[in-house]
């Protein structure tokens, strides 16, 4: 591919559209900004010539989303909350309709946070950024995801703590708030998945390899024994789980219970606390 910003752009996108690919325009603008090093939002102003170098990288790129890469993968990271996460296979990609898990929490009074399985640190990360003074704990049974993000925390400059752990595990202490984004797709659903995230996310990220209820059942169980009296649990569901979680929680003597819904009108989170 050789020429300037736009016809590349507009090339690119009709290879994209061609073969399948969902939202091929914005998946376009993404590779094609970063094949040439510049902000997406640069393109329009982009008329310098394409070197050989850049030609070769987009090439790459848009083989690798032909390939049903992720772009977030290709690319290497995804703007999530207020910042930049990288991504990496190694960890799932932080998605927009976790972002009402965010919100959600920063509605309730918390100086310490817990966050299970915490993959990029998005979550963990995005919290602690806006909660001056507060501390943080993330676990992942990942060690290349809990790599990932020791790295963004870094970068993005919060302090926080991470732990290799199967959910609880080598948890101690007791924390005002407790958040989790588990794998909760049933593994009879994982066939039917789009190919981006079915063959290059990370598995453990996905599916309890069993009816999608599994993580919930351990991280509900012991929660109480973790969190402050008065302290809140609150959990990312797939939308079609809010009543099996609900009760779950309410067997675990967790009161208070809400479920709350995306921008798409999806229940999306569930939360509960110890009321005694």
């Amino acid at each position: 591919m050789t020429g300037t910003a736009a016809p590349l752009l507009a090339a690119t996108a009709a290879r994209l559209m061609a073969a399948g690919v969902d939202d091929p325009q914005n998946d376009a603008r993404r590779l094609v900004a970063h094949a040439l090093g510049i902000a997406p939002d640069r393109l329009r102003m982009h008329d310098l010539p394409v070197t050989p170098d850049q030609s070769a990288a987009l090439d790459r790129a848009v083989a690798a989303r032909l390939a049903r890469q992720p772009v977030s993968q290709i690319v290497g990271y995804r703007d999530f909350w207020r910042h930049r996460f990288t991504v990496t296979r190694d960890t799932l990609d932080p998605r927009p309709e976790t972002e009402t898990l965010v919100a959600a929490a920063l509605d309730l009074p918390w100086r310490s946070v817990l966050d299970l399985g915490t993959g990029t640190g998005a979550i963990l990360l995005s919290l602690l950024a806006e909660r001056t003074g507060a501390s943080g704990t993330g676990t992942d049974l990942s060690a290349a995801a809990l790599q990932v993000a020791r790295a963004n925390a870094d970068r993005i400059g919060v302090a926080a703590d991470f732990i290799q752990a199967d959910w609880f595990a080598g948890v101690s202490g007791r924390f005002d708030l407790i958040v989790s984004n588990p794998p909760y797709i049933a593994e009879p659903e994982m066939a039917a998945l789009a190919a981006e995230v079915r063959d290059w996310e990370p598995r453990m990220a996905l599916t309890d390899g069993a009816d999608g209820l599994g993580a919930y059942r351990r991280i509900v169980a012991a929660a109480p024994a973790h969190l402050t009296l008065g302290g809140w649990l609150l959990v990312e569901i797939g939308p079609t789980q809010a009543c099996e979680v609900t009760a779950l929680m309410q067997a675990a003597a967790l009161g208070d219970i809400r479920v709350m819904r995306d921008l798409d009108g999806r229940d999306r989170v569930v939360s509960g606390r110890p009321l005694a």
